[in-house]
Order: C-alpha cells, then sequence, then structure tokens
C-alpha cells in the first residue's frame, strides 16, 4: 500500500472512528425506541408469558377441515361426537395461546424495530455473519456441532454409569458422597460442558435423593450439581457458547484462555465445597452423615439393563413410577434406574475417543493460525467430527435395529395393557361407591359434625362421608342414568351439561377401550409415525437430536442483532464511555469487581449469559476504541484489559446459578428436567438458595483472577488492539 493510501486509509478509519463513538445519535426517537424494546424483549424472557389471541370460530372451522380435506390434520374428537349426536362448542369465538419467551420475544423485537427503520440490513448481516470478530453463524454451528458430540456420550450411558460407579465408592457415608460427586461432576463437566451433567446429573440426583430414606429434601444435591457444572464450564473454551464469543472477540487463543481461567475456577470449587458442606447445606436432613438407601431386589439386580433411548424400553414400569411416586414400590423402580444402569460400551468409547480428538485440534489448530494472524473457522474442526459420530450412532442402530424394535414393541403393548386395567380398574371403584350408597342394608348416621358413617349389616365402618357428600351420593343413586352422568360431567357449581355433551363423553369413554381408529393418513400422522420408526430404529441418534438446543439458535442470532441496534444507535458506546469512568477512578481491583458484579446481574436481566456476554463484549471493545486515539494520553494497560476479560468470563460462567432460571439455557433445562421428576424448584427458592453459593463462588474466583493478574500481567505496558473495520 502506498504512503497515499495509507494516509487515506487512516484518514477514514478515524472518520468510521468518530462515527461510531458518536453519543448525540441516543436523542433519536429511533434510538430511544431500540433501548425500550431491548429491555422490554429481556424482561420477557426473565418473565415468559402467553398471549390469549381470540378468533372467529368460523374461520378457524374453515381453515381446519380445509388442513383435514388435504391430509395435513387428522379430524377432531369432537367431529367423532357429532357424528354419535352430541353437541358441540357453540362459541363464536376461538381463543389460542402465543407463547411470549425467549425464542418468540427477540424475533418480534427484532421484526419491530425492522418495521419503523430503527435497525435495517446492516444490523441483521452484523448480527448473523458477523462483525467486531464475532461471527454468530460460526459460534452457533461450533456449539451444536460439539453438543451432539457431547451428548452422543451421555446418551450412550456413559456419564449415569460413571455416576452410579461413584455412588457405589461413596457408600453410604454421606459427606464422603456428597464430596465425590462434587468431584465427578467438576472433572466431567471440565471437559465435556455443562449441558450433558445437567442432562443426566440431574435426573440421577432426583432418583437418588428419593430412593433414599433420609434425605428429606434433594436441595443441597441437585442445587450443588447445578452450581458445580457451570463453575466446570469455564475453564475450556469449548464447554460454553459465551466462551466462544468471548474468545472471537479479542481475539484470545483458547489454550491462553483456559491457562488464565483454570486457576480461578480450580480454586473456586476447591474453596466453595466446604462452604456448601458446612454452611449454606448444615442440615442432617439434606446431607445425612449416613445415608439409608432402599435396597434392590435380586430379580432387579439380575435383570438386563435395557438402552432408555428407546422408547418405552421399560415397559410399564415408568408408568407404575408415576403412578407410585412416594410409596415404596415407586422407590424401587427408581432404584432400578441407578443401580442397574445402561451402558453402550462402544458408543461411549468410540465417543470420547471423537471428543478428545476434537477438542486437541481444537487447540493445536487455534494456536497455529493464530500465531499466523490468521483467522480460525472453528466449526472447520467440530462439524467433521460431528458428522462422524452421527454416522457411528446411525451405523449402530441400524445393526441392531431388530432387537430395538423388538423392545418397544412389548414396551408399547405393556404400557397400552397396563392402561386399559387402571382405567377398568377406576371404573370398577367408582361403581362399587355408588353400589354401596344404593343398597337397602346400609346405614348413615349423622354425628355431631353433621358428618356421616356408612355401615354395613355388621356395623362396621366401610366410608366416612361428609353432609354434602350424603346428599351428592343420594342424588346420584336415585337418578337415571342419563341425569347421573350429566352432574358426574358438571363444569362448575349448579351447572349441569345438556344431554349431547353426556353423548359425547359416552362415546369417548367407549372409545377408550376400543382399539384407536387410525383413520385418514395425514401428514400430521406420517411424521408421527416416522419420529417413531426413527426412536425404534436409531434411538441413540434420535435422543441426541432430541436433547440439542436447537432453541439456543434463534435466540441467540436475534440477541445479536438486538446488540447490534444499540450499537448502531449508539446505546453502546455510552455504556463504554460509562464503564470508562468506572475504571479510571477505582483502577484494576476496580474493573474486575465492577465487571464481575455486571456480568451476573446482567445474566438475569439481559436474555441469559449469552445476551450478557454479547453485549459486554461491544462495551468493552467500544471501550478500547475511546483509547485507540493516537493522539490521547491514556491507555488501557494489559492487566487491566485482561482483568476485565477475565472477569466476565467469570462472571457469564457463574452466573448461570444466580437467581432467575432464564440466567442461562441450562437453567431452563434443568428446571424441566426436575419437573418430569417430580421436583418442582420454585422462582423465590431458586434465587434464595442460589444467593449464597453465587456470593461465595463469584468473591473467591475475582479474588484470586486478582492475584493472578497482579502477578502474570504489567500495569505500565499498553495493551494496543489491532485495527479493526468499525461496525
Amino acid at each position: 500500500m502506498t504512503p497515499e493510501e495509507e494516509a487515506m486509509s487512516a484518514a477514514q478509519y478515524e472518520l468510521d472512528r468518530q462515527e461510531f463513538l458518536n453519543v448525540n445519535k441516543i436523542k433519536e426517537w429511533k434510538s430511544i425506541v431500540t433501548l425500550l424494546v431491548f429491555i422490554a424483549a429481556n424482561l420477557v424472557v426473565l418473565f415468559p408469558f402467553h398471549i390469549p389471541i381470540p378468533a372467529p370460530r368460523l374461520v378457524t372451522d374453515f381453515i381446519h377441515q380445509k388442513l383435514v380435506d388435504w391430509c395435513i390434520v387428522g379430524p377432531r374428537k369432537d367431529d367423532k361426537s357429532r357424528r354419535h349426536g352430541a353437541s358441540q362448542n357453540t362459541s363464536p369465538i376461538a381463543w389460542f395461546r402465543f407463547p411470549m419467551n425467549f425464542v418468540t420475544a427477540p424475533l418480534i423485537a427484532d421484526l419491530f424495530l425492522l418495521a419503523i427503520g430503527a435497525i435495517g440490513r446492516k444490523e441483521v448481516h452484523d448480527g448473523t455473519i458477523g462483525a467486531n470478530d464475532i461471527l454468530p453463524y460460526d459460534i452457533m454451528i461450533f456449539f451444536i456441532t460439539l453438543a451432539y458430540i457431547a451428548i452422543s456420550i451421555d446418551a450412550s450411558g456413559l456419564i449415569r454409569y460413571l455416576a452410579f460407579k461413584v455412588l457405589q465408592l461413596g457408600g453410604e457415608v454421606g459427606h464422603r458422597l456428597f464430596f465425590y460427586l462434587y468431584a465427578f461432576f467438576f472433572v466431567l463437566g471440565s471437559f465435556i460442558g455443562n449441558d450433558p451433567i445437567i442432562l443426566s446429573g440431574t435426573a440421577f440426583l432426583a432418583y437418588m435423593t428419593r430412593v433414599s430414606s433420609n434425605i428429606v429434601h434433594p436441595r443441597a444435591w441437585i442445587h450443588t450439581q447445578f452450581a458445580v457444572a457451570n463453575i466446570a464450564s469455564a475453564i475450556l473454551v469449548s464447554s460454553n457458547p459465551t466462551n466462544l464469543v468471548l474468545a472471537g472477540a479479542f481475539k484470545i487463543k483458547f489454550i491462553d484462555y483456559t491457562a488464565h481461567m483454570v486457576v480461578p475456577t480450580v480454586a473456586t470449587a476447591i474453596v466453595l465445597f466446604p462452604f456448601l458442606l458446612y454452611i449454606v447445606f448444615a442440615n442432617e436432613s439434606l446431607i445425612p452423615m449416613s445415608i439409608k438407601m432402599h435396597e434392590l431386589p435380586e430379580e432387579a439386580r439380575r435383570r438386563k439393563p435395557v438402552n432408555p433411548n428407546i422408547p418405552n424400553a421399560r415397559g410399564n414400569a415408568e408408568e407404575q413410577e408415576n403412578e407410585h411416586i412416594n410409596d415404596e414400590q415407586g422407590k424401587v423402580l427408581s432404584l432400578e434406574e441407578i443401580m442397574n444402569p445402561f451402558l453402550d460400551k462402544g458408543g461411549a468409547s468410540f465417543g470420547g475417543i471423537i471428543m478428545a480428538a476434537t477438542l486437541i485440534t481444537l487447540l493445536v489448530a487455534n494456536a497455529i493460525m493464530s500465531s499466523k494472524e490468521q483467522e480460525l473457522q472453528v466449526y472447520y474442526v467440530t462439524l467433521p467430527a460431528a458428522v462422524i459420530m452421527l454416522i457411528w450412532d446411525i451405523i449402530f442402530g441400524w445393526k441392531h435395529r431388530k432387537e430395538t424394535r423388538e423392545i418397544a414393541r412389548k414396551g408399547r403393548e405393556e404400557v397400552a395393557q397396563f392402561r386399559r386395567e387402571k382405567e377398568a380398574r377406576r371404573r370398577a371403584e367408582q361403581e362399587a361407591q355408588l353400589n354401596l350408597l344404593s343398597r337397602d342394608d346400609v346405614a348413615v348416621t349423622d354425628s355431631d359434625s353433621h358428618d356421616g358413617e356408612v355401615r354395613n349389616r355388621n356395623g362396621n365402618i366401610e366410608k366416612s362421608l361428609t353432609r354434602d357428600e350424603i346428599t351428592t351420593a343420594a342424588e346420584k343413586s336415585s337418578l337415571p342414568d342419563e341425569k347421573r352422568g350429566s352432574q358426574e360431567s358438571s363444569k362448575g357449581p349448579g351447572e349441569v351439561r345438556e344431554k349431547g355433551d353426556v353423548e359425547k363423553q359416552k362415546v369417548e369413554d367407549m372409545e377408550d377401550f376400543e382399539e384407536p381408529d387410525p383413520g385418514p393418513r395425514t401428514l400430521g400422522v406420517a411424521l408421527r409415525d416416522g419420529h417413531r420408526w426413527c426412536q425404534e430404529t436409531f434411538p441413540t441418534a434420535t435422543a441426541v437430536m432430541g436433547h440439542l438446543p436447537f432453541a439456543l439458535i434463534p435466540f441467540a442470532f436475534t440477541m445479536f442483532v438486538l446488540v447490534q441496534g444499540l450499537v448502531t444507535k449508539g446505546w453502546v458506546p455510552v455504556f463504554a464511555y460509562g464503564w470508562d469512568h468506572w475504571v479510571e477512578k477505582t483502577g484494576t481491583i476496580g474493573a474486575i469487581g465492577g465487571m464481575g458484579f455486571l456480568s451476573v446481574i446482567l445474566c438475569n436481566f439481559s436474555g441469559t449469559n449469552i445476551g450478557t456476554t454479547i453485549l459486554l463484549s461491544r462495551v468493552v471493545q467500544a471501550w478500547l476504541e475511546i483509547h485507540n486515539d493516537p493522539n490521547s494520553s491514556g491507555y488501557i494497560s494489559e492487566r487491566t484489559f485482561w482483568a476485565t476479560i477475565y472477569a466476565m468470563a467469570i462472571g457469564v460462567n457463574y452466573g448461570a446459578f444466580s437467581t432467575a432460571f432464564s440466567a442461562s439455557l441450562a437453567g431452563l433445562l434443568w428446571r424441566d428436567i426436575l419437573e418430569r421428576k417430580h421436583i418442582h424448584v420454585r422462582r423465590l427458592e431458586f434465587a434464595r438458595v442460589n444467593l449464597p453459593i453465587i456470593s461465595i463462588a463469584m468473591v473467591v474466583g475475582l479474588v484470586v483472577l486478582i492475584g493472578e493478574v497482579y502477578i502474570i500481567k504489567s500495569d505500565t505496558k499498553p495493551y494496543i488492539p489491532g485495527r479493526q473495520e468499525l461496525h
């Protein structure tokens, strides 16, 4: 480049820089609206809800009928009732519940800003293709492909099997078992990330605490596992998409990132453990000194473990487990899940080799490319590895398809038979109660509390009834079947259903015992059957695909676009100037404390830890541009800059276990798994339990980081970023 061209390039860069740092744009109405929409979208992510949307029933019925005619969907159940003469819902309005959550809210926000012209093609391009060394498409492909390998290892049963071995090693000593599981989840999470640990580890702990007779509440075990899984994810760039955003935004070598993060992270794990055991969860009902487990019957021990990825692989065991949640039978069924785990040795071994090779290749390739000042598209490494893992899962599934299909068929038949028998028992009990009340030899006696007792001819009490139950039962016994059915199906106090509704109920009751009518072959039926065929033929590959965090893709892209809108509308430079004033007054220690505090708080209020990392990375990039003026006497020291970056890395990883489930997508996954295992964690309880954990973890991590940067980073040498195209 000639001197004239260099001068022109420098002049153009300075003009772009001045435009980029122009904060007067925030006074424009579009800038104000952009900020308000950004805040509103993040509040919806924090507090999701549904919007009821009315639609004329004539229109919805017409559309549904066309879909039926085109064999896309099947007829509704009330269509069958119509054929039997039952009445239909005559309401002229049909209501739909539109979800507003972390997927829809940012997307609607982007569409709204596009509609009013607040953002345009530039923001959409930079938020999807990339700008300022943050490449959204590269990050998403990398994360999804690496997640496939990690979740495939989990689907092989390896994590549950290793957890079972740790359980055996810990024995009945409560504190020792707590330590072994703590160390196990931390070490494993350091290599494969937090998602596989949460997928299998959460279910394992739910079963373990349930079958223990003296663990009153699983709080200590499940919260500790969630915290340590997210702490461990801070070590490797590959363990969390937030780490990849940081590494890409500031051109950090993967090996350098790990070298700086491993000491604060390990120190946090070491110091946090005694706090959890002796202070936060110092209660015998949470972590007993001696854990008493229910004994697994010999028959269950000898039973061959089945692949849980095969649908209905356990037959009716899961149905029985849901029916006997808190009794002895349910605990024995849960115990079998953890004491007789399935392990696909071939899949676990091959997946471990692929994961190790992928991580080593990433580290080496990143180091080589960075030394040559070339860009490494990380998905070039992870995408082929994920394809190889997928091919393995498909070939393995096809090879064993006869066996897996037979297991699924038998299990499906057992579940169907169990449900039919359960329904028959329920109806028989109802009929027996009505017959008991209508017998001539039954005497109902009143007591002082106006309650009644049902006695047989020998005077033995068969059932106690309240006065209202006596009256209702007597009326039912004296009514014809048709009227009795109408009152039993009543929708509310004093409301009697019409004859058509009674007939409709009879039709549905009869259909429960009949073979399901396949009806016309529709697209919906074909998709359902196709999915079941894939589950039975390729159980591992289908299970992994079902667990991949695909919802992260639209969320991340739309958040990138939203943040880019804040950049172009002047808000990010405003935040950067504010951060610059804070650092000037507080120095390196203030930068570490301030960035740590900001990152944790924003994880809860800025679209999860991913949205927080995107926003704060843009702010720090703008902060660098403020000091990139050749005429400026001030500079950012290497110590202060890297202290800021790694404090952010600690905050966005640890912030996942702070005050809100939506602080991370892992938190939403963790909550959903627990609910499926009949453990309900409320928002206030989540915040209350995590508050001391995140406080201790952040203090330890940041204090160690302060010592680290003061030892290895210079305070007199300025950090000089490479000149880049400004967006």
